[in-house]
């Protein structure tokens, strides 16, 4: 009866700290923005494949495995734990043991996985400690982030040492004592084997040891845990069941930056009796209190184990920018303000998240390439926080970099990132002498062509990248292809000015877009560009525009597997390729496969890069940079790519992406490699094989 008094008030002690602490989080929530929460089905199968199956902690195949099995077994331990619980308040002796067999199943995975467990922790500590694991550092990473996670680590050891030595003392006791042994123990009977015969009361005095210091650990760790790093125990699980489920390249719409645009575009429409509103929003991220819950969840959620840094184009090649850090200091700047804000929402302590923890630097530094979203085991967004801070930026203090400054003002007046005329818009086709249909000439002679070629700024403009669009419309028109282009009618997608910041230029680019592509009722568009496809698929539905979008990598991949493309002369037999991913093709909207089947279909060699697939490097464009000067560091983004190409001794480095192209171009160049190597776009592969 004394223990289960005792054990009663340590119980309620324990919980009434944990809830105590709860509530000094819960109330910062109340001081964020909303994060609308739908699909319950899709995020349930989310969390069983994310969060129980560890899917992506496993993307590192063996540190991976090695944390998730620690995962597997805290599970399973956690049914043990429930068990203590209960024997401790009711003063029952293994009360699961009415289960069966089950439960002998139970207590064997338990008493493996302890000692799994122990191993695992071990190899972490030394990992830390004694291991200079690039990951693990940075700015951000101080001392006592360091001390945190060694504390949490030897608190899971001790967990795992008194578990085995509650379970061993237990077959003692119950051998010594005669009693039924319930359950099955594997590992803890070889070590009860090895400790020999010991006195009843003795075994039964360290079965005691163990078992409160193994139940109080628990608590004493269930405490630590909201000050601690490994809060994750916690917050993973439901934050990766709230994840963000639209795809990677998806950046969420701002509703009032659209009532804006619709009534500077229409101010006689629906909006003339809508009252004003009370109070002004401010656009974008400029403190705490302009981030949504969700932003906010992340941050305690984050393991802080640098996947999401580790992966950064920027960061690998010295920038200052760690994704790492932003999220982290979101957490470090509710715990300074949120209190403040509390008890007073006009609270200010003239200090702001950006500026004062997150600089501009590292905001501009992005390339919004996913690669940190795509590798973080709790599915935390950063570009989209990023993106929400270069929007405060943009919209409230005109204090972009000057060269997309620039770029924004080339965009209103002419529709594109350059200073070209619109009325240039088919110079591309003209100076070739091809033949291009144009929509406005299509339904005016009463046709309704199957698919809409969206050229883009770049398939217009770009030196380079007008071979890529005449290749493809000589494949197009080889074919006898049912298509059109926009010509002068066709105006910037918009997605640099997005993912710069300047949202409201997005908006107004989408809605004169969509406008153009409904009035001429377009199904399907077909577009060389991984940049427009993803906001023509992923974005514009936001705003009306609904469409079929199809990348020229998949249309070539159709029209080969169709048979209506065949490579009759084995150009490229004496040729070995690499293929650079486009983010926004592979990471943003998963295709990898469609590219590399055109490739393999030339008869050529290819030869992938170490870094590939999910796991590609940026080639440093998006995002604006290749607009703007990069931030400082120790090499271009480009070169790092460009110099895996040149390693795999490729002679033919392949792209399907204008900003790609540019790149690795570029790249070719500075390293002084054009005799070696070409790139190509995968259209121009394609044309060259057909003999056009």
């Amino acid at each position: 009866m004394i223990k289960q008094i005792a054990f009663a008030i340590v119980l309620a002690l324990t919980l009434l700290i944990f809830f105590v602490t709860a509530y000094r989080y819960y109330r910062f929530f109340k001081l964020t923005k909303p994060f609308p929460v739908r699909n319950w089905g899709k995020r349930l199968w989310i969390t069983i494949k994310v969060a129980l199956g560890q899917t992506k902690i496993l993307r590192k195949p063996v540190v991976g495995m090695m944390h998730a099995l620690v995962w597997w077994g805290f599970l399973v331990i956690l049914i043990g734990s429930i068990e203590m619980i209960i024997d401790g308040l009711f003063g029952t002796d293994r009360v699961l043991h009415a289960l069966g067999p089950v439960y002998d199943v139970i207590t064997a995975a338990g008493d493996v996985f302890a000692l799994l467990i122990l191993v695992m922790i071990l190899a972490f500590l030394i990992r830390r400690i004694f291991m200079n694991i690039r990951r693990f550092s940075g700015t951000e990473m101080s001392h006592i982030s360091h001390m945190d996670a060694n504390l949490a680590l030897t608190l899971i050891l001790l967990l795992m040492v008194s578990l085995l030595g509650m379970n061993t003392f237990y077959i003692m006791y119950s051998r010594e004592a005669g009693h039924e042994l319930y359950g099955s123990f594997p590992v803890s009977h070889h070590l009860a084997a090895l400790a020999g015969s010991i006195p009843v009361h003795k075994a039964f005095l360290w079965h005691e040891i163990n078992w409160w210091a193994h139940i109080v650990l628990i608590f004493i760790f269930a405490n630590i845990l909201p000050y601690s790093k490994h809060f994750h125990v916690f917050m993973s699980v439901p934050n990766v069941f709230l994840s963000r489920l639209e795809p990677l390249g998806y950046l969420p719409n701002m509703p009032e930056i659209t009532d804006e645009v619709k009534r500077m575009m229409d101010p006689d429409a629906a909006f003339s009796d809508t009252p004003e509103e009370e109070e002004i929003q401010r656009f974008g991220v400029k403190d705490i209190e302009d981030v949504t819950w969700k932003n906010y969840l992340d941050s305690l959620a984050c393991t802080e184990c640098g996947r999401c840094t580790d992966a950064c184009p920027a960061n690998i090649t010295g920038k200052l920018l760690s994704p790492r850090k932003i999220i982290m200091d979101v957490r470090a700047r509710m715990k300074e303000k949120g209190p403040g804000l509390v008890k007073n929402r006009e609270f200010s302590d003239n200090r702001s998240l950006l500026k004062d923890l997150v600089t501009p630097e590292e905001l501009w530094a992005c390339t919004t390439c996913n690669a940190c979203a795509n590798e973080c085991p709790v599915n935390i967004n950063h570009p989209t926080l990023i993106v929400d801070m270069r929007r405060y930026l943009v919209m409230e203090e005109s204090a972009g970099p000057g060269e997309l400054n620039t770029v924004f003002t080339n965009i209103e007046n002419n529709g594109a990132p350059w200073q070209f005329s619109p009325e240039d818009r088919l110079k591309w086709a003209e100076d070739a002498g091809l033949e291009v249909p144009v929509m406005a000439d299509v339904k005016a002679a009463g046709k309704d062509p199957e698919y809409l070629f969206w050229v883009g700024s770049a398939g217009a403009f770009d030196d380079r990248y007008k071979k890529v669009s005449r290749e493809f419309v000589k494949i197009l028109n080889h074919l006898n292809i049912d298509y059109a282009v926009l010509g002068m009618e066709e105006t910037d997608s918009g997605d640099i000015a997005r993912r710069a910041g300047n949202e409201m230029l997005f908006q107004m680019q989408a809605l004169m877009v969509i406008e153009t592509m409904n009035n001429y009722g377009v199904k399907k568009i077909l577009t060389c560009c991984p940049h427009d496809f993803n906001s023509f698929k992923n974005e514009f539905p936001d705003f009306g525009g609904n469409y079929e979008v199809i990348h020229h990598s998949q249309f070539l991949r159709e029209l080969i597997e169709n048979g209506s493309i065949a490579f009759p002369n084995g150009a490229f037999k004496k040729d070995t390729i690499t293929f650079h991913d486009p983010c926004y093709l592979g990471r943003a909207n998963g295709e990898y496969d469609a590219p590399r089947m055109v490739l393999d279909s030339l008869n050529s060699t290819t030869k992938e890069m170490p870094r590939t697939k999910s796991h590609a490097l940026c080639c440093g464009a998006g995002g604006g940079q290749m607009f703007k000067e990069a931030e400082n560091g120790n090499k271009e983004v480009f070169l790092e790519r460009i110099e895996e190409a040149i390693d795999t001794g490729a002679n033919i480095v392949a792209t399907a992406c204008p900003f790609c192209m540019v790149m690795m171009t570029d790249g070719i160049k500075y390293k002084n490699k054009e005799e070696e190597m070409k790139n190509y776009d995968i259209a121009e592969l394609v044309a060259m094989g057909m003999g056009l």
